[in-house]
């Protein structure tokens, strides 16, 4: 006879967990792609504060110097953020239109989207980003 699974609560449950603006620890650092660069070749930190143990989602704080660079999101992921500091601009290729955001607003760049990312003034914001699952080859 096979023991019953387990129904106990995990040893430590779920806690809040708190995105301070400046973090204390090192971020991740990277720069664009060189096959992506519009202008320039900004540095970018990367603090990420938690991910979701499935995988589907990230959330942080992320800084960039000024630079523009092609940015291509696949289908199944969406990024929700709001600048603290700065200023950038989203560059819409299909549409041909640019959106500007600054400190103090958010937007969210959704699954499929494909164009710019320009930061005019170094930008501080924080970020959350959703990657659902791709569906099931047939």
């Amino acid at each position: 006879m096979t023991a019953p699974a387990s129904t106990a609560a995990p040893a430590f449950p779920p806690a809040i967990v708190l995105i301070d603006n400046h973090p204390a620890t090192a971020p991740a650092v990277d720069h664009p792609r060189v096959d992506r660069r519009l202008s320039g070749c900004p540095r970018r930190e990367t603090w990420t504060a938690f991910e979701a143990p499935q995988g589907d989602l990230s959330a942080g704080v992320w800084t960039c110097e000024p630079g523009h660079w092609r940015i291509v999101f696949p289908p199944h992921k969406d990024e929700y953020f709001f600048v603290l500091e700065g200023r950038l601009r989203l560059h819409d290729a299909a549409r041909g239109t640019a959106t500007e955001v600054q400190a103090g607003q958010g937007a969210v760049i959704p699954g499929g989207f494909e164009g710019a990312f320009e930061v005019i003034e170094t930008v501080r914001k924080h970020f959350v980003v959703v990657e659902r699952p791709l569906p099931a080859a047939d």
